[in-house]
């Protein structure tokens, strides 16, 4: 095991928050403090009462304004996170045949849940290498097109459009790109995530926002003889979403903490206001990076960048590993890179809720780090 070096980094040079993990992210400090403002007569509540249906009346209303959303689309919310809504999905969105971008890690897993469904044909994959980007081609079999926002493992965006010459529903997994990349939610029939990342929240309740195509396929495949667990019927989400509830209890802090991000990046200006602050995350980050004689952006193509998670390569004479070693015990934590690449990288996230000068710091801290090792 290699022996950490005994580098302190000075207090001053510090970001004023040391949280750049890729998920869970970093809770707003305003956040916990309201929920603990109101948690006597919150938490611990009953999820089918008018004071946690207000509060998913006010998220859900609030996820539709930030969002665009065109008229008739809805936003739909079960308990388990982004891996359980891939499960529903193969019982409750797909016909019988879907294509899948991948990418990466996470766009693979969902490729490998529709695989593995016996009730599925297989699917269609293209695949192109970590750090780049596959494009999808119509297909008349395929009812379901799969593909992420934003892959999290990687740092790569792709841009949220319809296949040219393509009918089936478009499905895009926004986990880690919702809340902090632009989009227009017309190209999208289905755009679902979880809230531990952009939406400064924890993880373990799935969103999604679905178009009256969507949700026609829903009520579709339910009336049929297809089996479905109660838990990962989407009919049964989508029913209780629409009178501002879940199936189950949820976790009320999660719920809440995801409307308080909600309600600040409307205040600010909406979508557009937090994906600002990610870009110039990203300009200070990429551009770091760009200068540096021993840092590299892993991701080439600069239009496919992701400007929320920044994967960046290190040169072989510095130990990534080590660095992010060097940082925790600084208190500035989770700049890993993704273990599954294998790479002397570190991953580091840009999330709006992060401040643009805590990237600058942690830069700085980085070199500051590299220089005390040379």
């Amino acid at each position: 095991m290699t022996e950490i070096p005994d580098i302190i980094i000075p207090d001053s040079m510090r970001p004023s928050d040391g949280r750049f993990g890729s998920g869970p992210s970093k809770v707003r400090s305003e956040a916990v403090a309201e929920l603990a403002r109101v948690a006597d007569g919150y938490l611990g509540t009953s999820h089918r009462q008018d004071g946690v249906k207000f509060v998913v009346a006010e998220l859900r209303n609030g996820l539709l304004e930030m969002f665009n959303a065109p008229d008739g689309y809805q936003i739909v919310m079960g308990n388990g996170g982004a891996t359980l809504f891939w499960d529903a999905a193969t019982f409750g969105l797909i016909e019988n045949k879907t294509q899948h971008l991948v990418c990466g890690e996470f766009s693979s897993k969902f490729a490998k849940a529709v695989a593995a469904a016996p009730h599925l044909g297989d699917p269609d994959i293209i695949e192109s290498a970590p750090g780049t980007a596959p494009s999808m081609r119509a297909n008349p079999e395929v009812d379901a097109y799969c593909y992420p926002h934003n892959e999290t493992s990687t740092g790569v965006a792709l841009p949220v459009v319809r296949p040219e010459g393509g009918d089936g529903l478009v499905l895009v997994d926004a986990t880690s790109g919702a809340g902090g990349l632009r989009f227009d939610a017309g190209n999208t029939d289905v755009y679902y995530f979880a809230p531990q990342k952009c939406f400064s929240s924890d993880g373990g309740l799935w969103i999604a926002l679905c178009s009256p195509a969507a949700m026609e396929r829903i009520n579709t495949i339910a009336a049929t003889d297809r089996w479905q667990p109660a838990g990962l019927d989407l009919k049964i989400a989508l029913d209780n979403s629409l009178k501002d509830q879940t199936y189950n209890t949820p976790a009320l802090a999660t719920v809440f903490m995801t409307l308080q991000y909600t309600k600040w990046v409307n205040e600010n200006g909406g979508l557009d206001f937090a994906a600002s602050r990610s870009d110039r995350s990203s300009e200070i980050l990429y551009g770091w990076a760009n200068n540096s004689d021993y840092a590299t952006p892993f991701v080439q193509d600069e239009a496919i960048r992701s400007h929320v998670v920044g994967t960046i390569d290190l040169d072989d004479r510095v130990d990534a590993l080590t660095i992010s070693k060097v940082l925790r015990k600084s208190g500035i934590i989770d700049t890993e890179g993704y273990r599954k690449l294998g790479r002397n990288q570190m991953r580091i996230a840009m999330f709006p809720g992060i401040e643009p000068t805590d990237i600058e710091a942690l830069t700085n801290c980085i070199d500051y780090i590299v220089e005390k090792m040379s």
